[in-house]
């Protein structure tokens, strides 16, 4: 029973990660072995980076002079994002690992970990705007968290539709 959760969460984490940067064929290992958890998540959250990186590249139109001063600000951003979605998905890999036994305490770590996640997400957007008002005028810097947290959105509903409710 063991084995067949971690699967299912393994599976949950591919799953997010090939949905979020192509199709299935993209994340299949060279080896053959089954990818660790730590992997798959590295793997997750790198092409997660990729895509918010390259959809605000493609969404605001920066100078020469702002793109440098930016760039390496949103690398620093997205470092702290980092550790904020490790959080979550390990908790998300918790509730998936004991769902088939899901006690009360288990699934209110589930929630926990959904709630966090959104308050540190917020607290993060928050600390992180001045520092891009300080490089970029305030309604680029504005336009850059709003497609962050829409891109954030879009990737909790995902994460969500594929977790099985709690019964």
């Amino acid at each position: 029973m063991r084995k067949t959760a971690l699967f299912l969460a393994l599976a949950l984490v591919a799953t997010l990660s090939a949905s979020t940067i192509g199709s299935p064929a993209d994340q299949t290992p060279q080896s053959g072995a089954t990818p660790s958890v730590d992997d798959v998540m590295k793997t997750f959250r790198a092409d997660l980076q990729a895509n918010r990186t390259d959809l605000i590249a493609k969404n605001v139109q920066l100078s020469a002079d702002q793109a440098a001063k930016f760039w390496p600000l949103y690398q620093k951003y997205q470092a702290e994002q980092n550790a904020i979605i490790d959080e979550q998905l390990k908790g998300v890999l918790q509730y998936v690992a004991k769902y088939e036994t899901l006690d009360d305490a288990t699934a209110l770590v589930l929630m926990k970990a959904h709630f966090d996640r959104d308050t540190k997400m917020n607290a993060l957007r928050q600390k992180w705007l001045p520092s891009f008002q300080e490089v970029l005028p305030t309604r680029l810097a504005v336009r850059v968290m709003q497609i962050d947290r829409r891109l954030s959105l879009v990737q909790q509903m995902e994460i969500s539709a594929r977790i099985p409710l709690v019964h």
